[in-house]
């Protein structure tokens, strides 16, 4: 039994559940590793259940052996195909992932099983994602090579980086880039931004032209094997002016200083704290963004949460993202993000890509 599953069958143990349904694809690919689509999971404490259609039915067979793999499409819906494998079952106190499974879902779970077997349905929520934050032995090498991937790749991007070419263009080389370098080709948005747009700093690309001095903000990863890498970049397209290099320094050292705080055991929030603190008259204390950093790993997003307000703790093997940014209206933004594998007595950085500042001409 893998790891992620014995996490899965402890908790229905610990709830007194019958079975789990798994309905979010991420969730389903770190429970059961499968790396196809159109795939539905029922863990029973000592028998594991995959519920796909006939177009991948070979394919989860083949990379879940352990799973009885059924396929719904003769049932006519997901929803009637998992019904069958609960009477079968005789399942009579099942948990879902309620963030996941829609009303409609719920109801027809219901109407198909639940009312007629006596079967108590309990939506839960963050409950293989929780599982997800401390990384198994297994899954580092994937974020590692999805780190390096994405950094070969930035590499090559910044030969095309020059004044006239479009943040969309920048974007497509930069994922054209990545799937030559070996990651996944349904990889993850990247955002490529120039000039004043900088200070939006979670906004798409468009045809924007760069031009000349402007700050291009490159935030990126790419997939690997379903693990995702998270990096951002911020270069000058030209020759900085003094307040582009001050805040560059700012953020930079800031970024270093929290850095060096993380280790297993520290509070989310005190590396929040650090930042803030860095940032006390200085004159940009209001232009700092509410977070500073985030668990990634099969998610971009997932705990641990380094904002000022967080309860999480770190501990060792989680990974995290250090990405403090100044984004100030009119001017533009700067943003500069490393990911981190934590350690008892501090961190890897797995990032090697240049820091200091870069003026591409």
């Amino acid at each position: 039994m893998k790891i992620s599953e014995e996490k899965l069958v402890s908790f229905l143990e610990k709830e007194g559940l019958d079975a789990f349904y798994v309905h979010n694809p991420v969730n389903v690919r770190y429970i059961c590793k499968y790396s196809g689509g159109d795939a539905y999971l029922l863990i029973l404490k000592s028998k594991f259940y995959l519920i796909t259609d006939p177009r991948c039915l070979e394919h989860a067979e083949s990379e879940c052996p352990d799973y009885d793999c059924v396929d719904w499409r003769p049932h006519g819906s997901i929803v009637k195909g998992l019904a069958v494998v609960l009477k079968q079952e005789n399942i009579k106190k099942l948990g879902v992932e309620g963030e996941y499974v829609s009303c409609e879902m719920f109801e027809g779970m219901e109407e198909e099983y639940a009312r007629e077997a006596a079967c108590e349905i309990i939506p839960y929520t963050n409950v293989i994602e929780d599982f997800q934050a401390v990384k198994e032995e297994e899954e580092l090498p994937y974020i590692k090579a999805a780190c390096e991937i994405s950094e070969r790749a930035l590499k090559r991007l910044y030969g095309d980086i020059r004044p006239g070419v479009t943040e969309k263009e920048l974007e497509a080389r930069l994922a054209m880039y990545m799937a030559m370098e070996d990651a996944d080709v349904k990889s993850i948005p990247n955002i490529v931004l120039s000039g004043l747009r900088t200070a939006g700093a979670q906004i798409n690309p468009t045809m924007k032209a760069v031009e000349y001095a402007d700050p291009l903000l490159i935030d990126f990863g790419c997939k690997y094997n379903g693990y995702k890498a998270g990096i951002t970049r911020t270069v000058i397209v030209g020759i900085a002016t003094e307040k582009q290099k001050e805040i560059y320094q700012l953020v930079l050292d800031i970024q270093e200083k929290c850095i060096g705080a993380v280790k297993a055991g520290v509070k989310a929030k005190e590396l929040y704290e650090i930042a803030r603190d860095m940032l006390k008259g200085t004159g940009y204390e209001s232009y700092f963004c509410q977070t500073l950093g985030r668990g990634i790993g099969l998610f971009a997003h997932q705990r641990p949460f380094i904002t000022a307000d967080s309860e999480d703790v770190l501990e060792e093997n989680m990974v995290i993202t250090i990405e403090p940014g100044i984004y100030i209206p009119e001017f533009g933004g700067i943003r500069i993000g490393d990911e981190l594998l934590v350690k008892a007595d501090g961190c890897v950085n797995l990032v090697q890509a240049e820091k200091q500042l870069m003026e591409i001409f």
